[in-house]
């Protein structure tokens, strides 16, 4: 894992990109469509005002440019691209590893479609960071980091999660099969979920100001959440997948107890519930990822297989059914 490729050149793509190539034995290249705004080299800085910089190997819009070379290719795309760029890569990749840096919006699916069977693959099962841009191709805030992560992988090295935890500087633990990094009770409930709790009896109002994400979280939304999360846990039990039950998780009881939990976490302070500005006020965002991708891309995903395997989800059904009808699908 000497040459990495980062796909993708937002937030993570561009933090990824910085804790990697500060790293004096990893090159680094990048594959984004908007090549020409990025510089040579990317910096980023934490919470805790520590530096992550170094230079990029080469930084370009073609994958035969970036992608042969390299040894790992590395998705951070939001669930709607993963097809097209699995597709555009296909032709340059030969023994390299190709992963995505989350696995709840349907990664592992469309690569086995994809790449077939015998294809060497790995995802993350939660995002290793929070992160956030300052200015596009050259410099991110790292606002917050996980004590543990969850690797699934497929036809690659049993050291290959060793690897990570070396280059991530976290312990990386290994899954036992791809549906416990692809079936996650994060972003697919969690945010559906809080926006659910925001704006289910919205009626095209205007707000004074833009709402905080977690820090003014509600026991509401932390209800929602619990009730999606125990229909999911029975999809698990039926797949037998272990997920980690949202309550456990955030070492909480109750939806009150969740709310206060998920209200105090520092690095969840500044972020905002997604909403535009007007000159009358403020309105939801049905445009942003928060509601394009865990809607479609991750929540569905679960509707589908709890369908599938014959789980009933009234809380899932409700929220999804919402979600849907403010993204148009």
């Amino acid at each position: 894992m000497k040459t990495i490729c980062i796909c993708g050149g937002g937030a993570l793509g561009l933090v990824m990109a910085s804790v990697l190539a500060s790293q004096k034995d990893c090159a680094v290249n990048i594959l984004t469509a908007h090549s020409q705004v990025w510089g040579n080299n990317v910096e980023t800085e934490d919470a805790n005002g520590e530096i992550y910089k170094g230079e990029l190997q080469c930084v370009s819009n073609e994958p035969k440019e970036v992608i042969p070379q390299s040894d790992v290719v590395l998705l951070c795309v939001p669930g709607f691209l993963i097809e097209n760029i699995l597709k555009k890569i296909k032709p340059y990749i030969t023994t390299q590893a190709v992963g995505s840096i989350v696995s709840s919006t349907g990664f592992f699916f469309q690569a086995h479609e994809i790449f077939g069977e015998h294809a060497s693959l790995f995802g993350f099962q939660r995002v290793p960071y929070i992160a956030r841009v300052d200015e596009y191709g050259h410099r991110a805030k790292l606002l917050g980091y996980k004590k543990q992560l969850y690797i699934a992988t497929e036809n690659l090295p049993l050291d290959f999660e060793e690897q990570w935890s070396v280059r991530l500087q976290t312990p990386v633990t290994h899954l036992t099969n791809y549906l416990e990094a692809s079936l996650s009770n994060s972003n697919p409930l969690l945010h559906p979920a809080r926006l659910y709790g925001l704006w289910h009896n919205w009626k095209g109002q205007t707000y004074p100001q833009q709402d905080f994400f977690y820090a003014n979280w509600d026991e509401f939304s932390s209800e929602i959440y619990i009730a999606m999360d125990e229909e999911f846990q029975q999809l698990c039990k039926k797949l037998h997948v272990h997920v980690q039950p949202v309550l456990e998780y955030y070492e909480s009881i109750d939806a009150k107890s969740l709310a206060n939990k998920l209200q105090s976490i520092e690095a969840f302070q500044s972020i905002l519930a997604p909403m535009i500005k007007t000159e009358m006020g403020w309105l939801p965002d049905f445009k942003n990822r928060y509601f394009t991708e865990d809607f479609p891309f991750g929540l569905q995903i679960i509707k589908d297989l709890a369908v599938k395997h014959n789980i009933e989800t009234p809380t899932i059904d409700t929220v999804l059914e919402w979600g849907n009808s403010k993204i148009g699908k």
